[in-house]
């Protein structure tokens, strides 16, 4: 008869704690010019949302989330008719927990600028999204490969290009 290694389940123990804590990580916004915001998980669900339905890895899913534009106002980026001149060249940087990013023009992520949404979602077909794609995942409606729909996002930056 084996005995029972002890030390298994506390690694087990302490590797669930910490996965629940990476999982409750509140979402961390950079702005232009400096300012930082961060939001809870009851913070985010209580924004007003929108829906977007794309394609990801072959499933068709209607995602429920926050427009990028409205997060991005938060930490001072420009929206609207107040987008233009120099701010046309800034860059949003899209980070998830695993170290995946993408960068997409701040342009774009305007309504304004782009029919098209592009969401922070935190829910897909009225369920919240499974551990392995959320809390959060960036969806970008009317890309033809769902590369840019970075899942797990952590951080979100908007960075001013030279």
């Amino acid at each position: 008869m084996r005995r029972a290694r002890p030390w298994i389940a506390v690694i087990g123990v302490a590797l669930g704690l910490w996965a629940g804590q990476a999982w409750a990580q509140d979402l961390k916004l950079a702005g232009p010019d400096g300012q930082t915001a961060s939001l809870s998980a009851a913070e985010f669900a209580a924004l007003p949302h929108e829906t977007a339905t794309v394609t990801i890895e072959g499933k068709t899913a209607t995602y429920q989330g926050v427009p990028l534009t409205r997060l991005l106002e938060r930490v001072g980026a420009p929206t609207g008719k107040a987008l233009h001149g120099p701010a046309l060249r800034d860059v949003v940087l899209v980070t998830g927990r695993d170290g995946y990013a993408v960068a997409l023009s701040l342009a774009e992520t305007d309504p304004a600028m782009r029919k098209a949404a592009i969401l922070l979602a935190d829910r897909a077909d009225g369920q919240p999204l499974a551990e392995t794609a959320g809390p959060y995942r960036l969806v970008v409606e009317g890309d033809q490969r769902a590369a840019r729909c970075v899942r797990m996002v952590a951080s979100i930056a908007v960075r001013t290009v030279p």
